[in-house]
């Protein structure tokens, strides 16, 4: 891009910000004295356009400090919830309409949409942890099995669980598009898989229900291919309990932030 078309840009969007000619006027003679055109737009500290710190851009940002705070808000009340039960807070046509825009908008490696998921209500969500239950009493001592059998009684006693897959196929031909990615696309398949997890999850915590996620693969896997018809290329990646708060969440321990962050050019 040319310098003048910059120039031009950056006076362009002036006009969007400010009816004043004066502050219009201020802004070019400021520009065409003391900034490089490159300027305008990439070191606004340095040279500080006039739409800026005009009313109409004070009022974006704080919409969007607001914004950026209720989403922030949902972070914070995400919370495990292991006491659950089978009131909903919300219809099952509403946690639908929420899966599928989750699918639908959570993002992927080069857009390969790999995320699958299968979400059980009712009868079928018992069927589910009374498989994993069966599974588990044979091959959990028997000294230990009490422990086991609340854990699968409390998972059943919620209302549904959502089931995380990501399909291997739409992997092996991203591999064979991109070759020089090749040893990255399972990594990134898992990761687009955990930020599905995590929108569900706050998602949910937005509507007043509570949820815990668990992994239970690949111990379920089989049945759950066999039972809800399920692709040979899908591999389940975790399952995430929800419904009614029957109790409160836990507490959170936090490490020192300043152990975990840090900053740079601010």
């Amino acid at each position: 891009m040319r310098p003048q078309i910059l120039t031009s840009a950056a006076f362009s969007l002036s006009r969007f910000s400010s009816t004043s000619a004066t502050s219009n006027l201020a802004f070019k003679s400021l520009a065409a004295a003391t900034c490089p055109s490159y300027k305008l737009l990439f070191t606004p500290s340095v040279c500080q356009p006039a739409y800026v710190s005009s009313p109409a851009q004070k009022r974006f940002q704080s919409n969007m400090a607001t914004n950026a705070n209720a989403f922030l808000e949902l972070v914070k009340n995400r919370r495990t919830y292991y006491a659950l039960n089978k009131e909903l807070t919300v219809s099952k046509e509403r946690i639908q309409e929420i899966v599928k825009e989750a699918i639908l908008h959570t993002p992927s490696s080069f857009n390969s949409q790999s995320n699958r998921i299968l979400v059980l209500f009712g009868a079928e969500h018992d069927k589910l942890w009374g498989f994993a239950t069966d599974i588990l009493k044979a091959i959990v001592p028997a000294d230990a099995w009490e422990h086991t059998a609340q854990r699968m009684n409390m998972f059943k006693g919620a209302a549904g669980t959502i089931l995380f897959f990501h399909d291997q196929n739409v992997v092996n031909e991203y591999q064979e598009k991109f070759a020089i990615y090749a040893d990255k696309f399972p990594t990134w398949a898992a990761q687009s898989d955990a930020m599905i997890q995590y929108v569900l999850w706050t998602a949910l915590t937005a509507e007043g229900l509570g949820a815990n996620l668990q992994h239970y693969n690949p111990l379920v896997d089989e049945k759950v291919a066999a039972e809800w018809n399920i692709p040979s290329s899908w591999k389940l990646n975790a399952q995430l309990v929800f419904g009614g708060r029957a109790g409160e969440a836990g507490p959170k321990d936090q490490k020192p932030i300043e152990e975990r962050l840090k900053v740079a050019g601010a």
